[in-house]
Parts: C-alpha cells; structure tokens; sequence
C-alpha cells in the first residue's frame, strides 16, 4: 500500500467572510490551527519519502479565490516543495477535470492521507470520490475544516463529516477517520 497526504484548498482567503463579525476569529483560529496540524504531518510525510500532494482552487474573477490574487495562494505553512505535485481544480471534486488520479497513478499510490478546507464541500467530495475510485482514505479528523453556515457551525460541520465519512466505503476501500496524532507514515 502506497500512501500519499492530499491537502486540499488550504488557501490564503478560503475561509474569508464565512461567518459573522463575532464568529470569524474563532473560524480563524480553528484554521490556524488546522493548518498546523497539516503542516506537521506534511514534515512527517516528507521524511518518510511520502508524495505530498496539494489541491488549489481556482475561483473566476471576483470570488475570493481569484487566480493569481492573494487570496488564492496556498498557505505558506503547507507550501510546495520543488517536485511536489499541485492540482489546480475548478469544482468541489479535486478528481473532475484534474490529472489528480493520473499523478496518484504515477507514484503507485493506493491509499490516500486526506486533510483541508471546505469540509461539507472540497474534502467530503473528494473523499468520496477517491473510495469510489478505488483509494483506500484516512481522513485526518482534526486535519479539515470550514466555515460557519446558516444552521451549523464550523465545529459541527466537521463533527458531523468525520461521523458521516467513517466506515464509508466502495467495494473493498474504505474511510478511516483518524486525529493527526495517529497518523503514521
């Protein structure tokens, strides 16, 4: 078994304007915080000889991820490594439209290590459409997070995903959902 960290949309302005006045800082903290958690694992992967790979969005003009606007820059804590793999993608599903799986397929990889930003929307896609391709995935429990909606807050949208996507499968893959500390490479 192949694995790789896939660290999707971990971008400068991701999580911008997502919440109220009084509940942004607490968006932001938990992003910080998340980032992190991602950046750690990112080293550990690293020195383990493990592909990191990093999914971008691409937002059209206006939205807060704009290409080449600094909102769409990646976090600098989880930047590139020259010969680390970028996926810029245009939609929630970091495999529509992507070379994605053809560079997962280059570096054998069979299990993915998964973590980000959006998780209702980018991670949860991504997820589920990695088991139904057929890639085993650790989702990091406290390696993805969101912003705030209408009905739920950002603590419960992740809650509620690691609850969902734990057990998840397609055939013989599968979901584990797992806190960054127990992550092994």
């Amino acid at each position: 078994m192949t694995k790789a960290l896939l660290i999707i949309d971990v971008q400068n302005a991701i999580l911008s304007g997502k919440a109220t006045p009084e509940r942004q800082p607490h968006i932001d903290s938990a992003l910080d915080q998340t980032v992190t958690r991602l950046a750690s694992l990112q080293e550990k992967a690293r020195r383990a000889g493990v592909p990191v790979v990093l999914v971008q969005h691409d937002g059209g003009s206006g939205h807060r991820l704009a290409v080449d606007t600094p909102g769409w820059a990646l976090h600098p804590e989880i930047a590139p490594r020259q010969g680390e793999v970028v996926v810029r993608k245009k939609s929630a599903d970091s495999f529509f439209e992507t070379d994605l799986a053809e560079r997962l397929d280059e570096r054998s990889v069979t299990h993915l290590i998964v973590g980000g930003c959006m998780s209702q929307f980018c991670v949860d896609t991504t997820v589920r459409r990695a088991v139904s391709l057929g890639y085993d995935v650790t989702l990091i429990a406290d390696g993805h997070t969101t912003g705030d909606t209408a009905t739920l807050t950002f603590a419960e949208i992740v809650a509620h995903h690691n609850e969902t996507l734990d057990g998840f499968d397609a055939g013989k893959v599968t979901v584990a959902v797992r806190p960054a500390a127990d992550i092994l490479f």
